[in-house]
C-alpha cells in the first residue's frame, strides 16, 4: 500500500535512513544492457531476463550484455523492503543521493513481491560507477543504522 505522510525533510531523511539500513541489500553480478525489439515481436522470457517494459512501438528486455561494445553497460542492484515499512520517496531520495556524489543518473526498476514484503527495486547505473554507487549505498546504511536513526 502507498503511504502519504506530511514529514519534515529532516524527518524524510531520518526515515529513508532507516528504510534502506533495513532493507535487503543484494549488489547482482555481471554487466547488463537493454535490448530491444519492434512492438510485433515481444521478447523470448528467459531465466537471464530481468524486465521486460514497452512503449508504443518496442519492447526493451533488461537482460546479461553481449560482447557488443557499442551496447550500453550497466551494473546493478537490488532492494526489497521489510513489510509495514513505509518506503515511500526512496527512489527519488537515493537517485538523488546518486547524482550528486557521483554526477550520474540511474535507472529503476520496480516490481511487487508479496511474500517479501511488497514492493522492490532493481537499480542500474554506467558500470564502471558500481562499485562508486556501492559505497554511496553502504554509508548511508551505515547512517540508518547508527544510534538515533
Amino acid at each position: 500500500m502507498v503511504n502519504v505522510s506530511v514529514e519534515t525533510p529532516e524527518q524524510i531523511e531520518q526515515r529513508l535512513r532507516r528504510v534502506i539500513a533495513a532493507a535487503d541489500f543484494v549488489v547482482h553480478g555481471g554487466v547488463w544492457s537493454f535490448h530491444e525489439t519492434p512492438i510485433d515481436q515481444p521478447p523470448a522470457l528467459t531465466p537471464g531476463t530481468l524486465a521486460v517494459v514497452r512503449d508504443e512501438t518496442s519492447w526493451s528486455s533488461l537482460l546479461p550484455a553481449p560482447d557488443d561494445p557499442a551496447a550500453e553497460r550497466f551494473g546493478l542492484w537490488s532492494f526489497h523492503f521489510p513489510p509495514n515499512m513505509d518506503n515511500s520517496g526512496f527512489v527519488g531520495w537515493l537517485a538523488t543521493h546518486l547524482k550528486t556524489q557521483l554526477g550520474t543518473g540511474v535507472f529503476v526498476v520496480c516490481g511487487s513481491n508479496r511474500d517479501r514484503g511488497g514492493i522492490y527495486d532493481y537499480w542500474g547505473c554506467p558500470v564502471d560507477l558500481l562499485d562508486q554507487a556501492n559505497k554511496v549505498i553502504d554509508e548511508l546504511r551505515t547512517t540508518g543504522q547508527s544510534a538515533g536513526l
